[in-house]
């Protein structure tokens, strides 16, 4: 066997991305052979997914961008298991190349960005390899897109927060100061919906039931338990619906008044949020 140095660790870290000392590990195992090396390393990485399966990936990196020509806008979330991970420069970047591929190829669904190559590998079995380089639980595990006539994209400071939106019109003055605000409101406020008219049916049951306990638990009459549970959902549906809320910028108004006070036609076609809980 060859004698292996530190220039054959480095070139297989730098192909890899694992470890040096798990890169010396594979190269001695494989008697210098780099590509049975790197296959070591990757079963390594499919073992160590195995293993881990069943474990929690609460943390990881949420970020969003546009197309170039800004009518679609894309998010995605990519899982690990502690904050230590999620702050690696390299696991950041890694989540980049999976958010510009999709951008890339166009995909629409999370099961299309999985199938596509990343540098040789598919996005699904990058993921697994990276377990390997990073001893933890990694899992791809949302995937958004919108479109429209103009799409937003905003990633919180930290990679713990984004969101996408699209607008129906893109000839509108001002309209990348719009887009932005749109898109750091729905970042901030957690909206449910777009509307009341596209509030889950489950979302409104569950709310109207909450509002009646409370009600009782306050002690109101048994026959004005459904006035007021109505009145708390107006309520949820204004704080809660983005057309509907007060607009972060300015208490006054609210997000769907100032989208029509710069076009009276104005509005949000779509909208996603990402978060790490």
């Amino acid at each position: 066997m060859s004698k292996i140095t530190a220039a054959d660790v480095n070139k297989l870290r730098q192909s890899t991305g694992a470890g040096m000392m798990d890169c010396k590990k594979a190269l001695v195992e494989a008697e210098g052979d780099f590509g049975k090396a790197t296959d070591i390393l990757r079963k390594k990485g499919q073992k160590l997914a195995s293993s881990r399966a069943g474990r929690a990936a609460n943390e990881g990196v949420v970020l969003s961008k546009t197309n170039d020509s800004q009518d679609k806008a894309y998010a995605i979330m990519l899982n690990c298991e502690t904050d230590f991970v999620a702050q690696n420069q390299d696991v950041i970047d890694f989540a980049n190349a999976i958010l510009d591929l999709a951008v890339k190829k166009e995909c629409e669904t999370i099961e299309c960005l999985k199938s596509h190559d990343l540098n040789g590998r598919t996005v699904e079995d990058s993921v697994t390899d990276m377990v390997g380089k990073t001893g933890e639980k990694m899992d791809l595990s949302v995937f958004e897109v919108v479109s429209g006539a103009k799409a937003f994209a905003y990633t919180h400071p930290g990679n713990r927060i984004a969101a996408i939106a699209a607008l129906n019109k893109a000839d509108v003055q001002d309209i990348d100061t719009i887009g932005k605000d749109v898109v750091m409101q729905i970042a901030a406020m957690a909206p449910v919906a777009l509307s009341k008219e596209d509030v889950p049916q489950d979302i409104i049951e569950k709310e109207i039931q909450i509002g009646k306990e409370q009600a009782q638990q306050e002690g109101k009459p048994e026959e004005l338990l459904e006035k007021i549970a109505m009145g708390k959902l107006n309520k949820f549906f204004k704080e809660n619906t983005l057309i509907n809320q007060e607009f972060i910028k300015d208490s006054k108004t609210t997000v769907g008044q100032m989208l029509q006070k710069a076009d009276k036609d104005l509005t949000v076609v779509a909208f996603k949020r990402v978060s790490l809980a």
